[in-house]
């Protein structure tokens, strides 16, 4: 940002003007934002493309009577040791008529159907409250609770109502708990890093302009765009722009604070800070923004959905942050810095911080460093081999024991099938009993059952499956019933159902893996010879940001399977990752993690243009070190908050990205990075003629330019 522009932002009246316009904008958004949850659509089957099998069976489901694609089977769970008895058997029928009168019943209420050992009975009731019914199936589940309850037997609620109502009760609040709970730990983090009682509202409140901003925009993208926002990218949007927007007010006020030192105006302070912080923080936020919009390329609906969510929440953050945080910060004045304010003239602090030690201890052999330090990293990354990206069932989704849960324990302990979700095969009606009597020849599925009239040639036959709907034994039965019914000729048979949809699910997130992530690389790899004009450095960092995402990705995976089983009341989980876990790791390590390199590497070139680039690395790492640790520090602190949900996956994503954050601001950026910059000093620029005559002999004392240490 050109220095005129910067201070024209924040002159002695357009601070006012732009203060005064982020407030009416964040008071006309505050009130669509809180409408974002209203528009989510956590519905597996929505999350698929159109080209899955699945999708297509249930686009031509919807077309028969009693099939609408709104339809929530749920089933009723009852069961007493030692056996139900005819009394409470009568009381379960006298009930049916009870949950038939029930708001959303459509169709008729089955059973109840007995277990063989009479210990346990199932009802079977789908409701239908139309588009985005999900989100009245909590209050209905509770009404079912009231009227189910028998003295002496134990109740559940499972089915794919029984399992809608518990997420919801998983999401539940998702934005508010995730807010508070990431705003403490980026408080206590400003609090320390500032020591300053008052200068963290200033960033915090910035952060929470853009989220209400972002939300808003989001909603109308939702509602009307048909962009597809679930509560899982709803969770991690709050996380990002509360830890990437406090990352870069944590640059910006660095640089403003070294500007006040040496400007007794600080109008101009700002001018000039803007103009040298801007660079690096609109470089980073195009690289997140970029590398967010390539998840638009998956098959999958919700992780293309993330990509737009999380981009813009980023874009938005990037102009509060260079708008609104510079207007406030000048509105102010140096009081906000109490107890230590930056006067006019004071000296800069001096290189004695850790990081110009670290710097220091590294030069003398940077080639054994940075050896040393990437075969640590790849030991690391055996943890890989314990990867298990199979899915993750429906009793391990969660990291704790919901009743839908227990519900489906109790049908398989007793040899009852969940029929709410059987396999569901559509074709052409003339060929309806060719593609039952090939279904019968799959062993392990229910007999098939073809009494559902057919409806304009078309036929609906469909086949129970035993266990866990979402477990592979399922989806092995689907890959069967599928070759098998594929071989009818004419019968142009598609195979849906719940378990087909986890399969899908399974597939499109295995395809996204490996087209993304070639695209991400390549992607930042371009920017960041753009932004550093050079092909060397570039692959270097590319490389290191590699390794450091699979360090991280084999040391959480050991965490997960030695430390997580252990402390969670459902831990079986851990030791499995959904399929696109991977690729969520990766995107937001890549985006995220590069942008320390970044903010380290434009400083670097900075300084090679007067001091060579061995010494220009050295001050650098001193200059930048306190601000990245301190911005790592609060985004690995963000994303370990999604731990906080009782979601694995969640749980999962925010070990692996905190830990990986970590890694980078700690280890790559701060000791490999700069010990391979030391060893190769001029190189690094390849092609160009940034630096040809490079030497490590007499370095100057590095000037700390921030406070921040």
């Amino acid at each position: 940002m050109h220095r005129q522009i910067a201070g024209k932002l924040t002159g002695r009246v357009t601070k006012w003007l732009v203060f005064a316009a982020w407030l009416v904008i964040v008071v006309v958004a505050s009130a669509f934002a809180a409408k974002l949850t209203d528009v989510q659509n956590n519905e597996a089957a929505s999350w698929l493309p159109s080209s899955a099998e699945s999708t297509k069976a249930l686009d031509k489901l919807t077309t028969l009577p009693g099939q609408d694609e709104n339809n929530i089977p749920t089933v009723v769970v009852y069961e007493r040791s030692g056996g139900l008895t005819a009394d409470d058997l009568g009381a379960i029928d006298a009930q049916v008529a009870e949950i038939q009168d029930m708001d959303g019943v459509v169709g008729e209420v089955v059973g109840p159907i007995p277990s063989p050992d009479g210990e346990v009975a199932q009802t079977i009731v789908t409701y239908n409250f139309g588009k985005n019914g999900w989100n009245d199936l909590p209050d209905t589940a509770d009404k079912l609770r009231e009227i189910i309850a028998i003295d002496g037997v134990t109740t559940h609620i499972t089915g794919a109502g029984g399992q809608v109502a518990d997420s919801a009760e998983a999401f539940a609040g998702i934005d508010g708990t995730l807010l508070f709970a990431t705003l403490g730990v980026v408080i206590l983090i400003l609090l320390f890093t500032y020591r300053s009682p008052i200068l963290w509202l200033l960033p915090i409140l910035s952060a929470l302009f853009a989220l209400q901003t972002s939300e808003a925009v989001i909603y109308f993208l939702a509602k009307y765009a048909g962009l597809t926002v679930n509560g899982q990218s709803q969770g991690i949007l709050t996380v990002l722009v509360v830890g990437a927007g406090t990352d870069y007010a944590l640059l910006l006020v660095a640089r403003y604070r070294e500007e006040l030192r040496r400007h007794e105006d600080r109008h101009e302070a700002m001018a000039f800070a803007l103009h040298r912080a801007a660079p690096a923080i609109l470089a980073s936020a195009a690289t997140v923004v970029v590398g967010m919009l390539c998840l638009s390329l998956a098959e999958m609906n919700s992780t293309a959905g993330l990509g737009p969510v999380l981009a813009i929440g980023v874009a938005v953050t990037l102009l509060v942050m260079i708008t609104l945080l510079p207007a406030l910060l000048v509105i102010v004045g140096r009081w906000i810095f109490w107890p230590k304010r930056p006067h006019f003239g004071s000296p800069e602090p001096t290189a004695t911080g850790l990081w110009a030690r670290v710097g220091r201890a590294i030069s003398p052999r940077p080639r054994a460093v940075w050896v040393t330090t990437a075969v640590i990293l790849g030991i690391a990354c055996l943890g890989l081999f314990k990867l298990d990206t199979g899915g993750l069932s429906t009793d391990e989704q969660y990291t704790k024991e919901f009743d839908s849960i227990k519900g489906q324990q109790v049908l398989i302990a007793h040899d009852l099938v969940d029929t709410s979700n059987p396999i569901q095969v559509l074709a052409k009606a003339d060929k309806a009993q060719d593609v039952a009597a090939a279904i019968a020849t799959v062993d392990g599925v229910g007999e098939p059952d073809t009494s559902i009239p057919p409806v304009d040639g078309l036929a609906l036959i469909t086949a129970t499956v035993p266990g866990d709907v979402a477990t592979q034994a399922a989806f092995d039965k689907v890959e069967a019933v599928r070759a098998a019914v594929h071989q009818v000729d004419g019968a142009d048979a598609l195979v849906g159902g719940t378990s087909a949809i986890y399969l899908d699910i399974q597939k499109a997130s295995s395809r996204d893996n490996k087209v993304i992530i070639p695209i991400v690389l390549l992607v930042v790899m371009l920017i960041l010879m753009l932004l550093l004009r050079a092909l060397l450095s570039p692959l270097i960092l590319i490389l290191t940001v590699i390794l450091s995402f699979g360090a991280a990705l084999g040391l959480s995976t050991i965490l997960f399977h030695t430390v997580f089983t252990r402390l969670f009341e459902v831990g079986s989980g851990f030791e499995h990752a959904d399929a696109s876990f991977p690729l969520f790791v990766f995107v937001f390590l890549v985006a995220l993690g590069i942008d320390y390199n970044i903010f380290l590497m434009t400083r670097v070139r900075e300084e090679t243009q007067t001091r060579g680039t061995r010494q220009g690395s050295l001050v650098a790492l001193s200059a930048t070190g306190g601000v990245i640790t301190s911005a790592g520090l609060v985004l690995a602190a963000t994303f370990a908050v999604l731990g906080t949900l009782p979601l694995v996956f969640l749980a999962e994503l925010g070990t692996a990205v905190a830990l990986g954050v970590i890694l980078d601001t700690m280890i790559v950026r701060s000791v490999l990075v700069t010990a391979i910059n030391l060893d190769l000093g001029g190189r690094i620029w390849w092609p160009s003629k940034l630096d040809r005559g490079d030497t490590l002999g007499g370095l100057p004392e590095p000037k700390q330019e921030s406070a921040l240490v």
